[in-house]
């Protein structure tokens, strides 16, 4: 009986541990527009993936390296409005990045190691949109 409960209760630590390394990154803002950056290791990447059905928008960034693509981050991402202002202005920590949008016509800047993109995008209510920023 004392190992059954030496098992349980060894379990319940292991588990709970997992979800304490699981946790998404904390939420940040730019400009007023809240987000959350981040997805370096395979439990934060994951927390993120699951935490991202909640948000409008999920940037997914990657560059080409070697013949494939791998995950990047330390990439600049400003988001404008159809004014043409930047109303969104961070930088990546991780290949994820999960932006709090209302729905709206945006264009997405990106920059990574000097090379610049730019991706207009259409947001609509309802479920996120994934977005994949690649870096040849």
């Amino acid at each position: 009986m004392k190992i059954l409960i030496h098992l349980l209760l060894s379990s319940s630590c292991l588990l709970a541990g997992s979800f304490v390394w699981a946790q998404i990154p904390q939420t940040q803002s730019s400009q007023g527009i809240s987000y959350i950056t981040g997805g370096v290791g395979t439990e934060e990447s994951s927390a993120i993936l699951a935490e991202a059905k909640q948000w409008p928008l999920l940037l997914e960034l990657s560059q080409l390296e070697n013949g494939r693509g791998v995950w990047i981050f330390g990439s600049q991402i400003k988001i404008l409005n159809t004014k043409n202002t930047v109303i969104f202005d961070a930088k990546a920590d991780g290949p994820y990045m999960l932006v709090n949008l209302i729905a709206g016509d945006y264009v997405i800047e990106a920059s990574y190691q000097g090379v610049e993109q730019k991706r207009a995008i259409s947001l609509k209510a309802g479920p996120s949109q994934k977005i994949s920023l690649f870096w040849k």
